[in-house]
């Protein structure tokens, strides 16, 4: 879906959840593959039976991946993404659990590279099925104003 959103259509305070996905065990093997990350944290149950979390937790870059993946559904075509900040692995997540992304217009500012852009700064909080933050961080978007259509 495309919706043309300018900088000046954001308003603070505005927020949307996505739909959930359910952390499975092909994607810890998988996400280990992209990535060469076969820590035993994530992949060796035995060694992790007797850590305080009692089982293999997910990789964070994972979670990262797939909380900011489920929030890729709307194309704005006068926007880009200029990175992400602030970023932390609040809890475990763990094979079985379900997450979603819920993201909220946290405060806009002009862009000091380009005048007829703007910054808007989303709050990014991935949930777990228990609606208990696991990630947390801020994403930049790029937007530009409507004046410079």
């Amino acid at each position: 879906m495309e919706i043309t959103r300018y900088f000046e259509d954001i308003e603070i305070g505005e927020s949307r959840t996505t739909f959930g996905r359910t952390i499975t065990e092909t994607d810890f093997v998988t996400h280990a593959g992209h990535t060469g990350d076969f820590f035993p944290h994530h992949m060796d149950a035995v060694f992790m039976a007797d850590s305080e979390f009692g089982q293999r937790i997910a990789h964070g870059t994972m979670v990262f991946a797939i909380g900011i993946g489920l929030t890729a559904t709307v194309i704005n075509p006068v926007a880009f993404s200029y990175g992400y900040d602030r970023l932390r692995f609040v809890r475990p997540v763990f094979i079985g659990d379900t997450i979603r992304t819920r993201v909220t217009a946290a405060r806009k500012e002009d862009d000091p590279k380009r005048a007829d852009h703007g910054r808007l700064f989303e709050k990014v909080e991935v949930l777990n099925q228990d609606d208990r933050t696991v990630l947390a961080c801020e994403h930049i978007y790029i937007i530009q104003k409507r004046g410079a259509a």
